[in-house]
């Protein structure tokens, strides 16, 4: 499984997300939504180079067993975007059938804040 979340961000960084290792029913949930289907994942990407291409990626942590993994990693976009990022990645006859990934999209609404976290006291 480390070989093939390892050739997942190889392809990736560099550029060539047509040859990702993904089945034709591939999935892929983020708090976007969930895509369904090689063709449509790809056609997202195509349309949204800009959002989804340049990146580069530091590895935090990784678990890997016989059919999944989880990673946690920092994609950096230019100078200034970054976005932690926890995605677990499973395996079908040596591809990545599904990603669900995890981060955070925007600012937390006011009633969900809470008070004083991480002020020093």
């Amino acid at each position: 499984m480390k070989e093939l979340v390892t050739l997942w961000f190889s392809k990736w960084s560099e550029g060539d997300f047509h040859h990702l290792p993904i089945t034709e029913n591939f999935q892929h949930t983020s708090p976007f939504g969930t895509i369904d289907g090689k063709q449509a994942y790809l056609d997202l990407v195509q349309a949204n180079k800009d959002k989804f291409l340049g990146y580069t990626f530091q590895i935090h942590d990784a678990l890997y067993e016989k059919d999944k993994a989880c990673v946690r990693y920092t994609a950096r976009q230019g100078k200034d975007f970054k976005l932690d990022v926890s995605e677990w990645y499973y395996r079908e006859n040596d591809l990545i059938r599904e990603i669900v990934a995890y981060y955070h999209i925007g600012e937390v609404r006011e009633e969900r804040k809470i008070e004083n976290y991480g002020e020093e006291g």
